[in-house]
């Protein structure tokens, strides 16, 4: 079942998924912000489970990639509940989260979720609380006031947009402020050069996790993507981790 396929939600919106059966956990790939499923990671991922024979499941949010509905109307708990349901539809036994920038953020919220399914959490180039630190003070208050917001994109021609109703339902799920209560392993890689997360956002994740077993990878020529094939291997190799 490795080809595109959709979930059904309850509401009618079809959600883009890959999945692939395979022993041990089953590793569950949270894109970043207005990505998707065919993203340079996850795509190598999945490829290296199918050639392992590990389970792995890779899906875009819905606005996203080849599901349906309108990026404007996306939300952190929308994805959340969207990423809980289709591991609730195709995932048995223990998970492991690899979340990328946004989806480092998402991945937190999801795992609240997952607590006892927890195998473990990747984060790669996370960026949870960005509402917070990555925004001005004039364009939160911009965003607070109902508008959108655009900023330069430089991974594509058109601005990146953030809506207001992203905004507004992320100022509910800040965790940066406080403990977090996930005890699961987890490993965080950061390039030390990324131009849209602050690695040390990556430090700060790992002082509020209640996990005693945190570790956090510093690439010292390593960009935000982290799609090199340098950074891929380091990331199979921080995949494998958990398998061996």
């Amino acid at each position: 079942m490795s080809e595109v396929m959709h979930h059904t939600l309850y509401d009618g919106r079809r959600i883009a998924f890959r999945y692939t059966h395979g022993s041990g956990p089953c590793l569950v790939f949270l894109p970043g912000y207005m990505s998707d499923l065919a993203g340079g990671k996850a795509t190598a991922l999945f490829a290296e489970a199918q050639e392992k024979g590990r389970a792995c499941l890779l899906l875009d949010y819905s606005g996203c990639g080849q599901s349906d509905g309108d990026f404007a109307d996306g939300m952190l708990s929308r994805w959340r509940d969207e990423v809980l349901a289709l591991v609730a539809s195709y995932v048995s036994g223990p998970v492991v989260l690899a979340g990328s920038s946004m989806g480092g953020w998402l991945m937190l919220l999801v795992a609240e979720h997952l607590r006892h399914r927890l195998a473990g959490l990747i984060g790669i180039a996370p960026a949870p609380d960005f509402t917070r630190w990555g925004y001005s003070e004039e364009q939160r208050a911009q965003l607070a006031a109902g508008e959108t917001i655009y900023e330069p994109n430089p991974y594509g021609p058109e601005p990146t947009p953030t809506h207001a109703g992203f905004f507004a339902d992320a100022e509910c799920h800040l965790r940066l402020e406080r403990q977090i209560d996930i005890t699961c392993p987890v490993r965080l890689i950061h390039g030390k050069r990324d131009a849209d997360v602050p690695w040390e956002i990556s430090l700060r994740l790992k002082a509020a996790l209640r996990s005693d077993d945190v570790q956090v990878t510093l690439v010292e020529d390593g960009d935000h993507r982290l799609s090199r094939e340098s950074d891929i291997a380091l990331l199979k190799a921080l995949v494998a981790g958990f398998y061996e």
